[in-house]
C-alpha cells in the first residue's frame, strides 16, 4: 500500500518511534509544502493512503477529482481543511481520532510560555541585551494578577493548574453549558461577558474552531480590555473577528497580544500589519510541534493506517466512503 506524508517540514517523523508502524508499507515523505493542486495532484498520483500533518494542506474537491488511486485520508483531530463530503463522492474514507482523553499539554506548555513572554515583554528585553543596550522597559508579576480563560475544555484547564502555580487568580468564559460545567466544578465564572474582558489582567483563548465559533470574539470585547492587559491566542486565528485585533492593539485596548495562530499560515510577509505591530509577540503555530507531540499524534494517525489495510478501519469520520476493499 502506497501512503504518503504531506508537510513534515523538518523530516522529523522517520525518527520517531511511531514510524515503525508503518514498516512493510511503500511510504513516501515530502518535507515541503505544496499549495497548487495542480503539482499536488501530479506528486500524489500513486498514492492509495494520504496522511496529513494537521492542517498544514487543504484537501479540496478540486484535488480529491484527481486523485484515482486514494483510498483513505489518516490524521488527527478536528478537520475544517477536508471537504468531507467531496471525499465520500469519490469513495475517500477520512479518519481522524478526535482524542477525548488526554489534553494538549505542548500547547498548553507553549501558552504558558506565551504569557511569560508578554507580561515580562522578553522578546523586547532579549533583543535589548543582545543590542548591547541592557534594560528595556518594566515588566509585570504574574502572582496575584488574574487571567480570564475562554473556553472550559482540557487545554484551558491544565492552563489553569500553571496559572495556580504562579499564585495567579483564575476566572472563565465559555459557551453557556461549558460556564455551566465550569460553575458545577466550583470554578469562579466571571459574571459577565463584558466583566470577564474588562477584569482580565491576561486573557487567553482555548476553543475549538467550528462555525458557530468563527468570529466568536469580536472587536468590542477586545476594545473592553486593559490597556496594560495581555491576550493570548495558541488555539487558531479564526476565534477572532477579522480586523479585530489588529484594530484592537492600534487602539491600546488591550496592550500586548501574543498568539501562535495566523488568518494566513503560513504567514511569510515580514510586511504585514498585524505581525509587524511592536506590541505583538509572535510564533509561527508551534503549539503542537515538539517531538512528544508528534509522537503521541502520528501514533494514532499511524495505527489508523494499520487499520485499514487490515481491513478494519477505526476513528471513520465518513464510514459510507469504505468499501471494505484495501
Amino acid at each position: 500500500m502506497k501512503v504518503h506524508i504531506l508537510d513534515d517540514w523538518f523530516d522529523t517523523l522517520r525518527a520517531l518511534p511511531c514510524f515503525a508502524k508503518l514498516q512493510g508499507l511503500d511510504v513516501t515523505v515530502w518535507t515541503d509544502h505544496c499549495d497548487d493542486v495542480e503539482q499536488l495532484a501530479a506528486r500524489l498520483q500513486e498514492a492509495e493512503v494520504l496522511v496529513l500533518f494537521r492542517e498544514r494542506t487543504q484537501i479540496t474537491r478540486a484535488l480529491l477529482e484527481r486523485l484515482p488511486n486514494l483510498k483513505l485520508i489518516s490524521q488527527r483531530s478536528a478537520y475544517p481543511h477536508v471537504d468531507v463530503q467531496a471525499c465520500s463522492d469519490y469513495g475517500v474514507l477520512l479518519c481522524s481520532n478526535m482524542h477525548g482523553g488526554a489534553p494538549a499539554y505542548a500547547a498548553a506548555e507553549l501558552t504558558w510560555a506565551l504569557i511569560m513572554a508578554g507580561m515580562r515583554d522578553l522578546p523586547a528585553q532579549m533583543a535589548s541585551t543582545k543590542a548591547g543596550t541592557w534594560q528595556v522597559g518594566v515588566g509585570k508579576t504574574l502572582r496575584g494578577r488574574r487571567l480570564g480563560l475562554y473556553g472550559y475544555g482540557r487545554i484551558a484547564k491544565t492552563v489553569a493548574g500553571y496559572a495556580a502555580a504562579f499564585g495567579m487568580q483564575v476566572q472563565w468564559w465559555a459557551s453557556e453549558a461549558g460556564r455551566a460545567r465550569a460553575a458545577a466544578d466550583g470554578a469562579a465564572v466571571a459574571e459577565s461577558r463584558a466583566a470577564f474582558f474588562a477584569s482580565s489582567d491576561v486573557l487567553s483563548v482555548h476553543v475549538r474552531l467550528k462555525p458557530e465559533t468563527r468570529g466568536i470574539i469580536a472587536a468590542a470585547d477586545l476594545g473592553q480590555m486593559q490597556p496594560g492587559a495581555l491576550f493570548v491566542n495558541t488555539s487558531r486565528a479564526g476565534l477572532v473577528a477579522p480586523g479585530a485585533l489588529l484594530s484592537a492593539l492600534q487602539a491600546g485596548r488591550p496592550g500586548k497580544a501574543a498568539v501562535d495562530v495566523f488568518d494566513t499560515e503560513p504567514l511569510t510577509d515580514p510586511d504585514d500589519p498585524l505581525l509587524r505591530h511592536p506590541n505583538l509577540i509572535a510564533t509561527p503555530h508551534i503549539g503542537f510541534v515538539t517531538e512528544d507531540e508528534f509522537d503521541l499524534q502520528f501514533s494514532d494517525i499511524f495505527d489508523q493506517v494499520v487499520a485499514y489495510a487490515a481491513g478494519t478501519p477505526i476513528h471513520m469520520i465518513n464510514p459510507e466512503a469504505y468499501s471494505g476493499a484495501t
